[in-house]
């Protein structure tokens, strides 16, 4: 299942006023570890409804990437009711992510 491609016009609804957990992965498609941590995200997103995950391509987003102070991707912001929860930079193994996830 492919990630959803989160953009600036719909970010506040899909993220910030989402009912669950979302964790945003902001990347970009020339970035190496980006593309290496893409398919242990879409297992993650297969694996449980009890969080959403969901994509910023900070090349074509550079506005959410700014807000959020994205200097290294990929990286990954997790919400909790539309606010910062916790955030990790670089790509990390899919046990990291789950209990980073569950934290």
């Amino acid at each position: 299942m492919a990630l959803q491609e989160i953009t600036v016009a719909n970010f506040e609804q899909e993220v910030l006023k989402a009912d669950k957990p979302v964790l945003v992965d902001f990347n970009a498609d020339w970035c190496g570890p980006c593309q290496m941590l893409k398919p242990t995200l879409h297992e993650l997103a297969d694996a449980s409804d009890a969080y959403k995950i969901v994509s910023v391509n900070v090349d074509d987003e550079s506005e959410l990437a700014e807000e959020y102070d994205v200097f290294s991707i990929p990286c990954l912001v997790l919400f909790k009711d539309g606010k910062e929860a916790g955030r990790k930079v670089g790509a990390q193994p899919r046990p990291v992510l789950e209990a980073f996830l569950k934290g």
